[in-house]
């Protein structure tokens, strides 16, 4: 039979149906997933198409899964980084929604102190334990919506949960009705989703949920997890680790459009930004993340990292103002005590920063040819060079016109006699074994020591 597709307007023989497997034993995706040996790549040659939606998103983490993974934020914290959150965002809500806990009496205020605030984004959402009492708490508090965790691979089935792939489902719709019944607006994390049996349990669990949600009359959120970071973003790959075969899947067999559909990954192979962004291409609205990317064993998606995905793919920030980036990190580090490894991007103290002399020497020539945007307009930060053994004349007087922020008419050249001395004495330094670069305080101290400037 032949029907107009509600996500590709396109007349379609009608979807097929996936009906649940309950298998009698777990599948573990054992030539995929040894264990003893490192997850493997299996490619099938089946392309999904792109279907980038009309509008895309980020949703944050950072009170929940993030805080979980460091010394608990007290509350002064979350305030304040939730209103550097909605400024990075800017009017339009491009970081759209963050989650909560709500346990604790201390939880409980920081949400009150947010909603306080009155600001529209990001909204206030939570995630809870998947009981009536919890739901009835979350409605008490006046949030909209809240996660519950529906663990979907037979790792989690089998071995943790100890059912049956029917059990478990059965059990999970009871849950969301019981979120249904409270009136509130249920966001299903598919916990370990790449390590799932896509069709055989995921699909035709989805399937089921938004056929209740539609007898609800109430919206039901899919965060598809890559709880373990197995995702890949490559065309071509076979399931359970394709997220371009995950997101079609979804929006096609299961017909969740791309509004109530998110991506949640963490990055222990190095993929959560690349996974997110295959995400946004292929059809979710969604990527959750973490700012500054602390979360679980590696981390969940950098939020602002996804901040510059979205420049990225969409020519334009929409009002985001990557600025607050930087007050970001410097309040994690200075107000928080956290240390942001120094390589990591945008947020790092060596992200713009170089060693190399004859580096610097093409920053002095323009900056272009070494930064990789303007990062001083971007992200209100200079590039910058470490003095060492390699910098050479020109990395000197690059570093000195940054440090002193000397104007125009007043900059040193790689031929000025402060240069030429300070030079001289750098190179005595290494001359008597000196390893490390100099610090900023140590070459202060000697020009000052010069008279020069």
């Amino acid at each position: 039979m032949l029907e107009i597709s509600k996500t590709t307007n396109l007349l379609e023989q009608r979807i097929y149906k996936y009906e649940l497997q309950d298998v009698a034993e777990p599948n573990l995706y054992r030539d995929i997933y040894p264990y003893t040996g490192v997850p493997r790549v299996a490619f099938n040659h089946r392309r999904v198409p792109l279907g980038m939606p009309k509008e895309i998103w980020i949703t944050d983490t950072s009170f929940r899964d993030g805080q979980q993974s460091m010394e608990p934020y007290t509350v002064d914290q979350i305030v304040h980084l939730y209103k550097l959150m909605s400024k990075l965002g800017g009017p339009y809500g491009i970081i759209r929604q963050t989650e909560f806990f709500v346990y604790s009496e201390k939880d409980r205020e920081a949400i009150k102190r947010c909603k306080d605030l009155g600001l529209r984004f990001p909204e206030i959402t939570t995630w809870i334990r998947a009981s009536r009492e919890d739901f009835k708490l979350v409605k008490d508090l006046g949030i909209r919506e809240t996660g519950i965790l529906v663990s979907c691979s037979d790792y989690h089935i089998f071995k943790k949960m100890k059912m049956s792939r029917k059990e478990c489902m059965n059990y999970y719709l009871a849950t969301v009705a019981d979120a249904f019944d409270a009136g509130v607006m249920p966001r299903c994390h598919l916990e370990d989703v790449t390590r799932a049996d896509f069709y055989g349990f995921v699909v035709p669990f989805v399937n089921e949920l938004m056929k209740l949600s539609d007898r609800a009359g109430i919206p039901v959120r899919i965060r598809a997890c890559d709880t373990m970071g197995y995702g890949v973003p490559y065309p071509e790959v076979a399931l359970p680790r394709s997220v371009p075969g995950i997101i079609y899947g979804l929006k096609h067999y299961a017909e969740v459009p791309s509004e109530l559909l998110e991506w949640h990954g963490h990055n222990d192979f190095y993929k959560a930004v690349s996974n997110a962004g295959a995400a946004w291409l292929y059809g979710a609205c969604g990527v959750n993340c973490s700012l500054l990317g602390i979360g679980e064993r590696t981390g969940n998606i950098p939020l602002e990292a996804m901040v510059f995905e979205y420049a990225s793919l969409r020519g334009s920030f929409d009002g985001m103002d990557p600025t607050v980036i930087t007050e970001i990190a410097e309040y994690f580090k200075n107000e928080m005590g956290y240390q942001i490894p120094a390589m990591t991007p945008f947020v790092g103290q060596s992200f713009n920063v170089t060693r190399a002399g004859i580096h610097a020497d093409g920053l002095m020539k323009d900056q272009e040819i070494y930064n990789i945007f303007d990062t001083e307009k971007l992200l209100g930060r200079r590039p910058s060079v470490l003095i060492g053994k390699n910098s050479g004349l020109a990395g000197i007087a690059y570093w000195i016109n940054g440090y002193y922020s000397l104007p125009k008419d007043r900059e040193v050249d790689k031929h000025s006699p402060l240069v030429v001395q300070l030079k001289d004495w750098i190179d005595e330094q290494y001359a008597h074994g000196r390893q490390t670069t100099l610090t900023p305080h140590e070459l202060d101290e000697q020009i000052r020591s010069l008279g020069l400037l």
